[in-house]
């Protein structure tokens, strides 16, 4: 049977994104590995509660922006505290979407990728 190890972004600046991770979701790098010539940086960042993790990844020779399409795929994280981290996201200035409907929104990180936030069962 095959079970869920990790999804990946690529991104432009490694450390902007590991920082705004951090900050905006409490994720911490778990694991990094890089190329012999320096060509890639991957960092997995886990939520240590799970053992999904986020990689990112870095490519030398990709300093351009991504070309997202039309943001129609997404990360998701549950939070058992919406209002609190809805606040924080606020402050942050990262929110880009809001469901008030559905009780979700979402963020966008510093390359555009979509994360929806979602309240725990």
């Amino acid at each position: 049977m095959f079970a869920f190890n990790h999804f990946n972004f690529n991104v432009t600046d490694l450390e902007r994104s590991i920082a705004f991770y951090h900050d905006a979701l409490g994720l911490e790098p778990v694991r990094r590995k890089e190329a012999a010539d320096g060509s890639f940086i991957l960092t997995f960042l886990g939520d240590g509660k799970t053992e999904f993790q986020l990689e990112l990844t870095w490519l030398r020779d990709h300093p351009q922006k991504y070309d997202l399409g039309e943001c129609e795929f997404h990360l998701a994280l549950a939070v058992e505290d919406m209002e609190k981290a809805h606040a924080l996201h606020e402050k942050l200035g990262c929110i880009c979407y809001e469901n008030p409907a559905m009780g979700i929104y979402f963020i966008s990180d510093p390359d555009g990728y979509w994360v929806e936030i979602i309240p725990t069962k």
